[in-house]
């Protein structure tokens, strides 16, 4: 099984992405966010509109390098998609590695795979959310979703 997976390169330190993607999670994919996501075992609960929500678990955490999260609950109510709780049970993994050239951050969303019905809409939002995350490391001013 094929999942989704994205590589974007960013002239930012580590340390200035992991709190990014550890403690500054409103600021690029959703401002609808509950919770705290910066310590293993810590839950958060993301939101878009009243439609869309992921309950998600850190699964691991390693200071730099890598954000594991675990989707414990998911709704997606969107007109003509049956199965609207497809991300229960994927991972979203982010590594964070240094090259010669900058930093690199690769996502990979185990589980989310194009035999899945919401394929096309998820990664739609990935490269949508993701560009945004890139925005706001580089300017400080990222694009999320806002109610």
């Amino acid at each position: 099984m094929e999942n989704y997976s994205q590589t974007i390169q960013l002239g930012v330190t580590k340390d200035r992405l992991f709190k990014a993607l550890t403690d500054e999670i409103p600021f690029w994919w959703t401002t609808m966010f509950e919770g705290s996501s910066n310590k293993k075992g810590d839950r958060f609960t993301i939101r878009f509109g009243d439609l869309i929500h992921k309950v998600m678990q850190v699964e691991d955490l390693y200071e730099n390098a890598k954000v594991v999260w675990h989707v414990e609950d998911s709704l997606i109510t969107l007109p003509g998609l049956k199965n609207q709780k497809e991300w229960i049970g994927t991972t979203i993994v982010w590594d964070i590695t240094e090259k010669e050239n900058g930093i690199v951050l690769q996502l990979e969303h185990i589980g989310l795979s194009p035999e899945i019905e919401c394929y096309d809409i998820c990664t739609d939002g990935w490269r949508q959310f993701v560009k945004s995350l890139e925005a706001y490391i580089k300017t400080g001013k990222g694009q999320p979703f806002s109610n």
